[in-house]
């Protein structure tokens, strides 16, 4: 294993001290590291709180900011934040409108996102993130997972709340757009947890999991390595084919896993592209790089959110976060 660290053991609290640092006017550490919160919370606001295992950079700490989540909880890698840091995290961002938690849909997370939403004083309420298709159920995860859909819907919930809707209003939109949305993935590799030091798992030099999690969690199947066109095409199927009918206009993200560069991820967005086209699908909003990622594998998701000019608008609404920012 080769990676920047220093020990296993503090590669999180060094990773967050640095990424504080980086981001001083964007973002402020909270207590004993226990969650990224922005900087100057805005009074009135519903506070928008998201989190989960470290590992996916830049989820979830990378989008707190103005236009998006005011808080994010990083567990340890690939572990889900504990009641404690969310509690406190919910407590630092309440300015009296409530909190709505943006919860992945894995075991973990919602057990401890349940269990501080319980205990929080304040008003709150919760939407929960399923949009993978690739499995009913996996391994982490009771239904299915939540994965680069997530980004989509805090975006949009974010612009939401920026804008001063309500608690209500808020849990409807975000529950709307997960509905709306639905995700792929491709692993040509595995990734490696810093504390375990080996693969999650071994992959064949002409072998690639379909429907794999962003844990490394096992997908559909395993297959050989064929084209891009032919994985593309696949995986689009795969995503129509869940949904009640093809939306004529979707934003559609191309996602890296951490280890696939550039060239390929645009290669795989003018791939899908194509073929939602020719099931008489339109982009008309689109993203590409690594967002939603799993350490240092490589691999990439397709997501397919349906769009409308009010969910157009909230998307392009400014955005300015250390991993995304726009019109702002």
């Amino acid at each position: 294993m080769k990676k920047f660290l220093n020990s296993p053991d503090t590669i999180l609290a060094e990773s967050l001290d640095g990424f504080a640092a980086a981001h001083a006017d964007l973002v402020v550490l909270g207590p004993g590291r226990q969650f990224v919160r922005r900087a100057g919370p805005v009074p009135g606001k519903v506070g928008l709180l998201s989190g989960g295992g470290s590992g996916h950079e830049p989820l979830h700490a990378g989008f707190v900011g103005r236009g998006m989540l005011d808080a994010a909880c990083p567990g340890q890698v690939f572990t889900a934040p504990t009641p404690d840091q969310i509690l406190a995290a919910a407590a630092a961002i309440d300015t009296g409108a409530g909190v709505l938690f943006i919860v992945k849909n894995y075991e973990g997370d919602v057990m401890n996102f349940d269990m501080a939403r319980e205990m929080h004083a304040g008003r709150s309420e919760t939407v929960l993130t399923d949009d993978d298709v690739a499995v009913e159920t996996s391994t982490w995860s009771a239904g299915r997972r939540g994965v680069a859909g997530t980004l989509i819907v805090e975006k949009i919930v974010g612009a939401a709340a920026e804008r001063g809707d309500d608690l209500a209003a808020l849990t409807t939109l975000g529950r709307r757009v997960n509905a709306a949305t639905r995700s792929m993935g491709v692993a040509l590799t595995s990734c490696t947890v810093p504390a375990a030091g080996t693969p999650t798992f071994t992959l064949g030099d002409d072998e690639i999991e379909i429907g794999v999690g962003i844990h490394g969690e096992p997908g559909r199947r395993r297959e050989r390595l064929r084209g891009a066109d032919d994985l593309a095409a696949g995986m689009i199927g795969a995503i129509l084919a869940d949904l009640p009918a093809p939306p004529p206009e979707v934003l559609l993200l191309v996602n890296g896993f951490g280890a696939t560069p550039l060239m390929e991820l645009y290669l795989m967005f003018h791939a899908a592209r194509r073929e939602l086209a020719g099931a008489g699908v339109r982009v008309v909003r689109s993203l590409v790089g690594n967002y939603v990622t799993s350490l240092d594998m490589a691999g990439c998701s397709l997501t397919v959110t349906a769009m409308d000019e009010g969910l157009a608008a909230l998307w392009d609404a400014p955005v300015h976060t250390p991993a995304l920012r726009w019109g702002a």
